[in-house]
């Protein structure tokens, strides 16, 4: 199993980015996919979860509105759009499949400030 994030930068508070997952190694429309995060100094928080079809979508409250998951089977890449980022969406972004102790790639760092 191999998940490569990718997509993260510096952006302005009120700004978007869109963040991608490229996976490999499994059967990626056989696996429900989240995005995670990890701000400095914090645990890794669960940020949002896509059904494989993609038909079925979760978020944790503080993103709901403003984040958007979602997968493309084909391209085995799952996307996390995000709009109206807030400083504390600041954080290294990570992708997983839902329910595994896959090992964590490398993240994207994603840097929301003025």
């Amino acid at each position: 199993v191999q998940l490569v994030e990718s997509g993260g930068g510096l952006v302005q508070p009120g700004g978007s980015l869109r963040l991608s997952c490229a996976a490999s190694g499994f059967t990626f429309s056989s696996y429900a996919m989240s995005w995670y995060r990890q701000a400095p100094g914090k645990a890794r928080d669960l940020v949002a979860v896509i059904s494989g079809s993609g038909g079925d979508t979760n978020y944790v409250d503080n993103v709901k509105g403003r984040f958007t998951i979602s997968r493309d089977n084909a391209r085995n890449t799952v996307y996390l759009q995000m709009n109206s980022l807030k400083p504390e969406d600041t954080a290294v972004y990570y992708c997983r499949r839902t329910g595994t102790r896959d090992s964590w790639g490398q993240g994207t760092q994603v840097t929301v400030s003025s």
